[in-house]
């Protein structure tokens, strides 16, 4: 399994790099599910989230209670989106259960990806799993959540992550 990287370590503000060879990947996929589903709770995790070198633009998915609906989005792009939603985020990177705020994200989105065998794909997502894929695509461009939130917002959990010792 990977080390799940914790803020505010500085690589998880690395860009992901575009998979050319789907098959010299899927080592790296079984581990991040493996890593996912050794997570409590845990709905999702973006490669640059994990402890890899020149981590690949992967993201794992599957947030079923009985983990038996994985999702593994590999070059994964939001190529529309519409509506909006302002729910709570938490996420494996931020000290979860500990700190979380609400985001703005789309509401529905239609996302294309290769599949784990390296298959074209589209995806139209919306609610939770369109905020989802949301959270973890900015994951594979180097921002947090924090970055979405106003710097009031963003300076009140900060405030609370010192008092607390996180950070």
């Amino acid at each position: 399994m990977y080390e799940i990287l914790n803020y505010p370590d500085q690589g998880l503000k690395r860009h992901a790099k575009p998979v050319q060879d789907v098959s010299a990947v899927q080592n790296v996929i079984q581990e991040m599910f493996a890593t996912h589903y050794h997570a409590k709770n845990c709905a999702a995790l973006a490669a640059t989230q994990l402890n890899i070198p020149n981590a690949p633009a992967i993201t794992v998915i599957d947030f079923s209670a009985s983990h038996d609906q994985p999702l593994c989005l590999i070059n994964p792009k939001i190529i529309q989106s519409s509506g909006e939603q302002y729910e709570k985020e938490g996420c494996m990177s931020v000290f979860p259960g500990l700190i979380e705020a609400k985001v703005k994200r789309a509401m529905n989105i239609v996302v294309t990806y290769l599949d784990r065998d390296g298959q074209s794909q589209t995806l139209e997502a919306e609610g939770f799993m369109a905020k989802c894929i949301q959270h973890e695509l900015d994951h594979l461009q180097g921002m947090l959540y924090l970055n979405r939130l106003s710097q009031l917002k963003k300076d009140k959990l900060l405030k609370r992550m010192k008092k607390h010792q996180l950070i």
